[in-house]
């Protein structure tokens, strides 16, 4: 997690992988069955659940899909409990910098609320592939603010400037590429099935 004003934060990694950790005892899995499950290495897990290493984008959502919960969900569940209103200055912030990916939960999940909000910036050049949706059928709409993305949907291309909405209901694979010249702003509204 990164703040404006300061470097990566290591707390955020640190509960994260004791999230994952008590999400694999709960479903009585060891790290082989959740391997198997999920498609990424033991290893990987092992690394991720003792925070040795900061989760990528797309590692979480395999283990998201695995779990039934969308991404804002599972970070949601290692951040401060949701409030009614939520601060600029406390929205949180989680990157990867492998992928020029910066997310920022604008209105994060609450109890009761199937909706949430998602600031992303993708650096130029970024391109992050999901395998699967977290939770199939989960529908999203996606507003470009500023720059141009491009999103693939199953099978569908959709090239979207600055304004542009995309509706989606994600039951399969998705793509998100910035191809440049400049960075990416989006936000993406997510309501779960």
């Amino acid at each position: 997690m990164r703040t404006s004003e300061g470097p990566l934060d290591t707390r955020i990694d640190t509960r994260l992988g004791v999230r994952l950790a008590e999400l694999r005892a709960q479903h009585g899995w060891s790290l082989g069955e959740l391997a198997q499950r999920s498609g990424v290495s033991r290893s990987t897990l092992s690394r991720a659940e003792r925070a040795e290493t900061s989760p990528t984008a797309a590692l979480l959502n395999r283990l998201c899909h695995v779990y039934g919960r969308t991404m804002s969900q599972l970070l949601s569940e290692v951040e401060a409990a949701p409030a009614p209103l939520v601060r600029a200055a406390d929205q949180q912030l989680w990157e990867d910098r492998a992928a020029g990916f910066v997310r920022r939960s604008v209105s994060p999940p609450h109890p009761g609320l199937r909706g949430e909000l998602v600031e992303g910036r993708l650096a130029p050049g970024a391109d992050i592939a999901y395998d699967r949706p977290p939770v199939t059928g989960l529908e999203q709409h996606l507003w470009v603010l500023d720059g141009a993305l491009e999103v693939t949907v199953g099978d569908s291309v959709h090239h979207l400037d600055t304004g542009d909405c995309l509706r989606m209901r994600v039951v399969g694979p998705t793509r998100f590429r910035c191809a440049g010249p400049g960075a990416t702003r989006y936000v993406l509204a997510v309501v779960r099935p």
